[in-house]
């Protein structure tokens, strides 16, 4: 007990390995991480400025939008600082307390966005299937409960992992990554870490969950357009989930070439890594442009009232 206690008190900071970088290719990296980071910012708080300057996007779908814009906000300030100082140092410090918060915010955001993107899957299926109810189901109390339902259900199924590594002892301060992943995190424990292990699997479970119920809604969505009898239609229906697809695949393909492998290949390496940006960087970036250049609406109010979006930012 003496020793853990020993072990722990030795470990106050982690130090994140990131990147094998050449040093002259370095200022470019910087470059396009920083200028990926400041797009995203620009396009996420668009997307907000736009839903709270005009009327017409007050519906729900937009709402959902909106929401998302405000978790891949929070997303890349958690992540994307850490990591644009790591590139610069070629490693990176940060203390034992904020590298598990760093790693507790990516997992309950990052969750939470799986959770968002099922309840705009469901708005997408009752828009489509239900046509005639979806006004009375989905008003504003029922997208709020939604909504606040992802962020708890986010935060209940991270609680228990949360705990366990919280208490853990720490034999080495080196992690093979960009950010506090939890896997890498917990190879660094002295302590026996099977509870955690099961726990870590069960909250991992919310990827799968979540995963089902939109592969589930989206095949009652193709099969409620392929009833369409004209073409027309059938391609103004689909472009009304069109982009919402096109974000769910980036979104879960991403995260399960991160965490769904065999054991023998759980360990991190540069591929690894490179996936992890694609999750951590690219995605976020995406999202509010695929969103608004492939939505026929919010074009129509660029337009139409471009100075009025110019003055109010």
């Amino acid at each position: 007990m003496k020793s853990l206690s020993l072990n722990r008190s030795i470990i106050n900071e982690f130090i994140l390995v990131g990147f094998s970088i050449p040093s002259h290719y370095i200022p470019l990296i910087f470059f396009i991480f920083f200028l990926s980071y400041l797009f995203t910012m620009a396009g996420n708080v668009f997307i907000l400025v736009l839903y709270f300057s005009n009327e017409s996007l007050q519906k729900p779908m937009y709402f959902f939008i909106c929401n998302l814009a405000i978790l891949d906000i929070i997303f890349i300030n958690v992540i994307v600082p850490v990591l644009l100082k790591g590139v610069i140092n070629q490693s990176n410090r940060l203390s034992v307390a904020a590298c598990l918060s760093q790693g507790y915010l990516y997992f309950l955001v990052g969750t939470t966005q799986f959770f968002l993107l099922d309840a705009m899957c469901i708005d997408r299926y009752l828009a489509i299937c239900h046509p005639l109810h979806y006004p009375t189901i989905m008003h504003k109390k029922t997208c709020a409960w939604l909504v606040t339902g992802a962020w708890m259900s986010s935060f209940v199924s991270h609680l228990a992992p949360s705990f366990f590594i919280l208490h853990l002892s720490f034999c080495n301060n080196e992690i093979n990554h960009f950010f506090c992943d939890a896997g890498p995190v917990v190879r660094n424990a002295c302590t026996d870490t099977t509870s955690l292990q099961l726990f870590m699997f069960l909250s991992s479970c919310s990827l799968f969950i979540s995963f089902f119920i939109a592969t589930l809604s989206y095949i009652f969505i193709l099969s409620a357009i392929s009833k369409i009898k004209s073409v027309e239609g059938r391609k103004r229906v689909f472009s009304t989930c069109s982009s919402h697809a096109l974000v769910v695949t980036i979104v879960y393909g991403s995260c399960m070439f991160m965490y769904v492998k065999p054991v023998q290949y759980q360990g991190v390496d540069e591929y690894d890594k490179t996936v992890a940006i694609l999750n951590t960087v690219v995605v976020p970036l995406f999202n509010p442009y695929i969103y608004t250049l492939r939505n026929n609406v919010i074009w129509n109010i660029i337009k139409l009232r471009p100075m009025r979006i110019t003055c109010f930012i």
